[in-house]
Formats: C-alpha cells, sequence, structure tokens
C-alpha cells in the first residue's frame, strides 16, 4: 500500500515537472520563432528601403546594377527586378509575379527541390516593381534545434521527477507507517507508545506532536480513571463493612432503642455513600458544561457575605473565626448556586482542617482585571508536594483515611472553576494555607464601601 502511495506520489510529481517543462518549452519556441521572424522580416524591408533609394538617385541602371551584384554575393537575400508588365530584369526573382506587399513565393532549386520563400515586393516609378525576398530555413533550423533540447530536457525531467517523487514518497510512507505502527500499538494495549518525532516538514512535525499530546492526554486520563476506580473502591468498602455489620448486630439485638440506634447509625452509613454518589454525579454534570445556560451576572462579595454569615454562627460555637475581607463587589458571569457551593466547600475545608482556635478568612477583590476569590486558614497547612493533588478525586492527606469525607470537596471546586474559565489552586499562607480562584476572564469592581463582615 505504502509503495503504491509513493509511487503514484512520484508519478504525480514527475507528471508535474513534465507539464512544466512543456508549458516553457512552447513558449520558448514560439516566443523565440516570432522575434527571429521580426528580425528576418526586418532585414528584408531594410534592403527595400536601399535599393529603392538607389533607384532614386542612380535610376534604373544604378539598380538593376545593384541587384545584380547582390545576387552574386553568397549568404545574400533573393532580389527582382520587373517591368510594369512583368518582363525580368534583373535578379533570380524577375521572372516571379508578386503584388505589392508582403507574399510568399516558390522557387525551383537547382537540385528540383522547392524551396519557399518570402517576399516584400515595392513599387518603384514608370510601374517598375522590386522583389526582396529570402527562405527561413535559419529560423526552421532554430525551431528544430530547441525541440531537440527541450526532449532531451524532458526526459531528464523525468529522470529527476521519477528519483525525487519516489525518494519523496518513500520519505512520507516511513512517516505514515510510524504513526500506523503506534496507532496499531495503541490499539493493542501499550499506551506507552509515542511517534517518533518527525525531521523535516513543518506539518508532519507539528502532526507527531499533536499526535503524542493527545496521547499524553489519553493516558494521564486513564491513569486517573484507575486511581478513581481505587479510591471509589477504597472508600466505599469501609462503610459498606461497618454497615453490614451493624445491620446483623441489630439483626441480633432484641427490638427496642439499641436496634433502632444500630439502624439508626446503618443510615447514617448509607447516607454519606449516597452524598458520594452524589458529588461523583454532581461533578460529572459540572463538567459536562450543562450548567452554563444558568449564567448571569453575580456579585462574589454577595455570595461570600451570605456563606460567611451561614457559617459564623457555629464557627463560633466551635471556637473557630469567620470573617469576610473586602466589602466592594466583585462582579463574574457565572452559575449563582456552583459558585456558593465551590465557596461552601473550600470554607468547610479551612474549617475542618485548620483545627481549633482557627482563623479562616474569605477574601474577594480584583488584580489586573480578574476576580479573585481567595479563602486562608491558620492551619498546619499542606506540604507542596500535595497541593496539586489535593483537586483530583478521592484524594486525601491521610493515608488511612479515619477522618469523615470522601475526598471530592476539592475536586468539586475544580470543576465548578472549570466551567467558569477560572483556575484554583492552593499557596502557602505562613501560616496555613490559601485556596485561590482566579476568573482568568476578567472581574470588575465598583467602588461601593461595604463594611467587612465578621464573626468570631
Amino acid at each position: 500500500m505504502l509503495k503504491s502511495a509513493s509511487l503514484r506520489l512520484a508519478a504525480l510529481y514527475t507528471a508535474a515537472f513534465v507539464a512544466a517543462v512543456l508549458v516553457l518549452g512552447v513558449v520558448t519556441v514560439l516566443t523565440t520563432r516570432a522575434a527571429l521572424s521580426r528580425q528576418f522580416d526586418a532585414r528584408i524591408l531594410s534592403e527595400s528601403a536601399a535599393l529603392v533609394q538607389e533607384f532614386r538617385i542612380e535610376g534604373l541602371t544604378g539598380v538593376s546594377q545593384a541587384v545584380q551584384e547582390r545576387d552574386r554575393t553568397p549568404g545574400a537575400l533573393d532580389y527582382g527586378l520587373v517591368t510594369a508588365d512583368g518582363g525580368a530584369i534583373a535578379g533570380r526573382l524577375a521572372e516571379r509575379r508578386a503584388i505589392p506587399g508582403w507574399s510568399n513565393l516558390s522557387l525551383r532549386q537547382p537540385d528540383g527541390e522547392r524551396e519557399r520563400i518570402r517576399v516584400y515586393t515595392s513599387s518603384l516609378a514608370n510601374g517598375y516593381r522590386l522583389l526582396v525576398g529570402g527562405d527561413d530555413e535559419s529560423i526552421e533550423a532554430v525551431d528544430a534545434l530547441l525541440a531537440e533540447r527541450f526532449l532531451l530536457a524532458i526526459v531528464g525531467v523525468v529522470m529527476i521527477g521519477l528519483l525525487g517523487g519516489y525518494s519523496l514518497g518513500r520519505g512520507m510512507g516511513r512517516r505514515i507507517a510510524a504513526i500506523t505502527d503506534a496507532a496499531e500499538a495503541i490499539i493493542d494495549g501499550d499506551l506507552s507508545r509515542r511517534v517518533p518525532e518527525a525531521r523535516g516538514g513543518v506539518d508532519l512535525a507539528r502532526l507527531a506532536a499533536s499526535f503524542n499530546r493527545m496521547l499524553d492526554r489519553i493516558d494521564t486520563l486513564m491513569e486517573s480513571l484507575r486511581q478513581v476506580s481505587n479510591d471509589i473502591a477504597h472508600d466505599l468498602r469501609t462503610p459498606l463493612t461497618r454497615l453490614r455489620g451493624r445491620l446483623e448486630a441489630s439483626l441480633a439485638r432484641p427490638a427496642g432503642t439499641e436496634q433502632a440506634v444500630a439502624i439508626e447509625a446503618a443510615l447514617g452509613e448509607l447516607d454519606a455513600i449516597l452524598a458520594t454518589f452524589a458529588a461523583l454525579l454532581r461533578i460529572a454534570e459540572i463538567e459536562g458544561g450543562a450548567r452554563r445556560a444558568a449564567f448571569e451576572t453575580l456579585d462574589l462579595t454577595t455570595v461570600a457575605r451570605i456563606v460567611v454569615d451561614a457559617f459564623a454562627p457555629s464557627a463560633e460555637d466551635a471556637g473557630q473565626r469567620l470573617t469576610l475581607e473586602g466589602g466592594d463587589p466583585v462582579l463574574i458571569e457565572g452559575d449563582r448556586e456552583l459558585i456558593t457551593q465551590m465557596l461552601v466547600n473550600l470554607v468547610e475545608n479551612g474549617l475542618r482542617h485548620a483545627g481549633n482556635r482557627a482563623w479562616v478568612r474569605v477574601r474577594c477583590g480584583a488584580e489586573g482585571g480578574r476576580s479573585i476569590l481567595s479563602v486562608i486558614d491558620n492551619g498546619p497547612g499542606v506540604p507542596d508536594s500535595e497541593r496539586e493533588r489535593l483537586f483530583d478525586r478521592f484524594h486525601r492527606l491521610e493515608a488511612n483515611r479515619s477522618t469523615p469525607g470522601s475526598g471530592l470537596g476539592l475536586a468539586l471546586v475544580a470543576a465548578v472553576a472549570r466551567l467558569h474559565g477560572a483556575e484554583a489552586s492552593l499557596r502557602d499562607a505562613a501560616p496555613g494555607l490559601e485556596a485561590r480562584v482566579v476568573f482568568v476572564q476578567g472581574g470588575r469592581t465598583l467602588p461601593i464601601p461595604n463594611p467587612t463582615v465578621s464573626a468570631s
């Protein structure tokens, strides 16, 4: 298949070159012939003008002698001088009849062959006529020479075209074969296979680079899927095991308060499992972009104030502080419900992990035309190596996963941020951690003073 493709490419390559040479040859021959014809006619006209001038000065005798002398000169043109009634006076063409102006005559050569000549006839005084002409053998010789040279050129072009086209086709065939082999290997399950980087040829290099980036993305997604599957199995196995144990224990107990407590605990485990699946479905819905229809212009500061007001009392009861910094409106285009859920997740994450006597600050503002939402705590913080991974589904700092939670809170934050064209990140707050969401598509502030909302 590749060989046939190479041959077809070589044939097309050669045909294009041959067509170009043919066009060039035809144009060259026609242009050269026209130029030579004009030069030949100019020579005849110049000679006719000279003899006409000779007739005016020397009369019939002078021009007759001049015609006879030119007839004896080797390589000269053909001449003729005739009377008004067609009588021959001098020259080879004296016996030929011609109308004034240009005409084509046929003369018999001594060897019996016919010679075609081009003649210009001038009218003289008293009805005399002067004929000057010549054959165009030189023009035909040049035409034949050019045709021969272009034929040789076409043969050379065909050879070069076939070699060049075949070489080019083989190079393309090897690169296509490399891409095909990589694709077949990936189909067979080797996701680590990559396309060799192409040398020479920007298009093929870009194709190989794009193909490899696509494979890297697929490999990342597959690895993420495997990790998510493992995390789901790990996170659900523990509550399901506890749930089974409690249900078995409730069957062994007599009906009454103890059984009711066991069933209530089992229902709590079921609620946790259902909440995990609900979070997964919500993240999938967000990443699918289905919520873009609910976008509207909203104020981040107003959303933050509502969340802070809702969580401040419970934070105070737990000996923690939750405050809002920045009172100017910060306007963005987004889904109010999702932005609220994102901020709730960040606030809960800060209050849960910052510990007792924690201080969590919610900050809204704009920098360089970008809206920024931050949640800052003064807790123990997170190691640098773990910050990016915390946005992955089910990823948690605790290896034994003993504390409540599913590890989906920050994953939902990342999904909401991506839906809004924003970028979510975690930074060191020294001490503590700052969760920062930057709406890179722009935001704007309105200078309306508003006091800081604080709960302590």
